[in-house]
């Protein structure tokens, strides 16, 4: 018997696709139409930036914990993150290891050692996994390491550019976090309301919100340059 969706999950995935859209239509705006760069770039939406990006990582880390496969999961992602370099370096702004290649990762490694993590005590991989997460976070700001090919780590060359950039220092953690908080949550041990809630629209948008990543760009960068040539 297929076990029923719980909305909450699905709605904050949802909210967090939701603002992702916002962020990258305000990019445009800036990019393509003029807008004020503060607009986009200012301190309060970059910090919102990265909180609703942590919780799309480690909802996609809670989900893992109910996949059947998280390899065959990481390689479906995989394949929709090369299309989105591709298509993203065809018109001048390149992705080359944005939220899809770093969920693409982060599946595939949780798929070939979820048997093994399983054997550690959740408590003890809890503690493993905000240590480092920490230590991974100061270590790419801090350490520095000349080398041309760390960036999927985090450690980026000077003529290193992505439009949009997640690597697995520290993003993988947060994954990792996920997919324990995953174990209760799979297991119905939560009060029942969290599993009871079922907030309007937000949950539909976080079944798709794969489809919505890969289509959302593309329409909003289509309508910046429809407006742009509008205004003449």
């Amino acid at each position: 018997m297929k076990k029923e969706r719980i909305a909450l999950i699905d709605a904050l995935r949802g909210l967090a696709v939701a603002l992702m859209v916002v962020h990258h239509a305000l990019f445009d705006a800036v990019e393509f139409l003029g807008a004020p760069a503060w607009l986009f770039s200012n301190p309060v939406f970059d910090v919102l930036h990265y909180i609703f990006a942590g919780v799309f990582v480690a909802l996609a880390g809670v989900s893992s914990r109910f996949s059947r496969s998280n390899i065959r999961r990481g390689i479906l992602t995989a394949l929709a993150a090369a299309a989105v370099s591709a298509a993203t370096s065809r018109v001048g702004i390149p992705v080359h290891f944005g939220v899809l290649h770093l969920l693409a990762s982060c599946m595939l490694l949780y798929g070939l050692t979820q048997k093994a993590l399983d054997r550690v005590p959740d408590a003890v991989n809890a503690v493993v996994c905000l240590v480092l997460l920490v230590f991974s976070a100061f270590a790419v700001k801090y350490i520095a390491l000349d080398s041309r090919f760390l960036w999927p780590l985090g450690w980026t060359p000077l003529d290193f550019y992505s439009a949009d950039y997640f690597p697995l220092f520290p993003w993988l953690f947060v994954f990792l976090l996920g997919t324990l908080a995953g174990v209760p949550i799979k297991d119905r041990r939560l009060p029942d309301r969290f599993y009871e809630i079922k907030p309007p629209i937000l949950p539909a948008i976080g079944r798709k919100s794969l489809i919505i990543y890969l289509l959302h760009q593309p329409v909003l960068y289509g309508a910046a340059l429809a407006a742009r040539h509008l205004r003449g």
